[in-house]
């Protein structure tokens, strides 16, 4: 390994020594696919200085998608330290450039041109980075070569990640819709205000390693090795359409047992209000999920859950509640999991005078044909798999677009999103007709969650009017980093998944 290639902390200390009458400059980025365009940022960024610094992001943190970084990050480091120009790189550790800028403490942090006239808001890494440069009494600089390359483009170009069909689509719908545009449209969600309304789920992952057959009885021996808790259900929904809007609230249902609320409120971003009921007799609900750890293969699940409807008493607590505070919202979304919460009375309040109604009701382990999103009279959008729709006829047989076609006319449904797994999504629209999306998740690790990533951000964009071709490019792209982790481990931010979109469509 190439002697310039330190950990940040060793380079610390280095640069206490090499830095005495010298400028230091940094550079910090991901440089997946090292180009000409980086070779000359290199260059020009040196010449500002004496020590030209890199630092790079780990794989861990590329937030340019699914299927990305498309070199590791030891190719990455070793790339950049073979040019003349570098005399350092270390791996950053951390998931922004700012903690390597408080390590570092550059006399001169450089970024590329086309940061010169970052707008705050826009690029909000830019003002947070700028802020750390000079509480250490550095300034920022921008390099001025115009002949603009991209690694996405480049690798998107050369290195597909995608199917034939998947690249095709990707080439058709960009030359119709430049990313600048729907970008402009993600940033317009930022005025909604959203009311999410179900029970909470607290998703539990338990790992394991299974160790074989008992040896007195016909069962699975297994050792626990660790355990993880996330914010599941209308939870991930509120945290995924929090970073995109300012004002997101959640109308859920706790049990008045183990109500575990203080996790709850500590799950919450900082900007959901959370509005909560108890259910009498209940627990919160659980979702308790024993993994195989080195595969990643779900072994078994248990449900603590008491599934009962509400009591009348408290069904009119939350339709009170309702009374009193629908007008206050641009959006309301649903995600039904028929756990009890969804009365009649409720499905039909929030049918009457919700101001734009979005809806998912699930099928799972513990509703399985009983469900329907037909209790639902109209909605604005329905977002349902494949499989609901189909026990939603109970006929097999039919065929994805009658099906769409069907429900949106007999329950006076404006928009029909239907996810299909590998095959991508359908989209259906009463002005608009059919649209279809490939699928992009280039990497499955848990579908677990997938479609509320996909729920929240097409519910922003139809109540915004996008065309109904963003609205399931945005969809999927949602759904594709989900897919990506673990469960509701991490929760879909703006800034990153607006980056995914430009990485898609370079």
């Amino acid at each position: 390994m190439s002697l310039k290639i330190l950990p940040l902390k060793e380079l610390s200390e280095v640069l206490d020594t090499a830095r005495a009458g010298k400028n230091v400059v940094q550079c910090h980025g991901c440089f997946d696919l090292l180009h000409v365009g980086h070779m000359r940022h290199f260059s020009e960024a040196k010449s500002f200085g004496d020590i030209l610094v890199v630092t790079v992001t780990p794989d861990c943190f590329v937030n340019k998608g699914p299927g990305r970084p498309a070199f590791k990050e030891y190719l990455r480091l070793e790339a950049i330290a073979s040019l003349d120009s570098v005399d350092y790189v270390a791996l950053n550790e951390y998931q922004t450039a700012v903690q390597a800028i408080d390590i570092i403490k550059p006399d001169i942090y450089c970024k590329g041109p086309e940061y010169k006239d970052s707008v705050p808001g826009d690029n909000d890494f830019i003002s947070i980075e700028r802020n750390a440069v000079e509480s250490h009494g550095g300034r920022m600089a921008f390099t001025t070569d115009d002949m603009t390359f991209s690694s996405s483009k480049l690798i998107n170009s050369y290195l597909p990640v995608f199917s034939p069909e998947v690249t095709n689509f990707l080439k058709i719908f960009k030359a119709a819709n430049p990313h600048e545009n729907i970008v402009e449209g993600i940033y317009s969600f930022k005025d909604l205000k959203v009311l999410v309304v179900c029970e909470t789920i607290i998703d539990e992952y338990h790992y394991v390693n299974a160790m074989g057959k008992s040896m007195k009885e016909p069962i699975l021996a297994a050792k626990l090795l660790g355990e993880e808790k996330h914010a599941g259900g209308i939870l991930a929904i509120a945290n995924h359409i929090a970073a995109f809007t300012k004002d997101v609230g959640v109308l859920t249902l706790l049990g008045d047992k183990q109500p575990q609320e203080g996790f709850v409120r500590s799950a919450l971003s900082e900007n959901v209000e959370p509005h909560i009921f108890y259910k009498k007799d209940s627990p919160t609900i659980v979702k308790r999920r024993f993994i195989e750890k080195e595969l990643l293969q779900k072994l078994f699940e248990v449900y603590e859950i008491n599934d009962e409807l509400l009591t009348e008493k408290r069904e009119k607590k939350v339709l009170n509640w309702l009374d009193e505070n629908l007008q206050n919202y641009d959006l309301v979304v649903v995600a039904d999991y028929g756990h009890g919460m969804m009365t009649p009375k409720i499905v039909n309040k929030l049918c009457e005078d919700a101001p734009f109604l979005c809806v998912n009701a699930q099928g799972n382990a513990g509703n399985r044909g009983h469900n329907p999103i037909s209790k639902y009279s109209k909605a604005d959008c329905i977002s349902i798999a494949q499989h609901e729709l189909v026990l939603e006829f109970r006929n097999q047989h039919l065929e994805p677009e009658e099906m769409v076609r069907k429900i949106s006319a007999e329950q006076d449904y404006k928009n029909v999103i239907l996810t299909r797994g590998k095959y991508g999504t359908m989209c259906f629209s009463q002005d608009e007709d059919i649209v279809q999306i490939p699928a992009i998740a280039p990497k499955i690790v848990d579908r677990v969650g997938a479609g509320d990533a996909v729920l929240s951000l097409i519910s922003l964009a139809l109540c915004k009017k996008a065309p109904m071709s963003i609205v399931g490019f945005v969809g999927n792209a949602a759904g594709a980093e989900a897919v990506a982790i673990v469960g509701n481990k991490t929760s879909i931010q703006k800034v990153p998944f607006i980056k995914h979109i430009e990485s898609l469509l370079k």
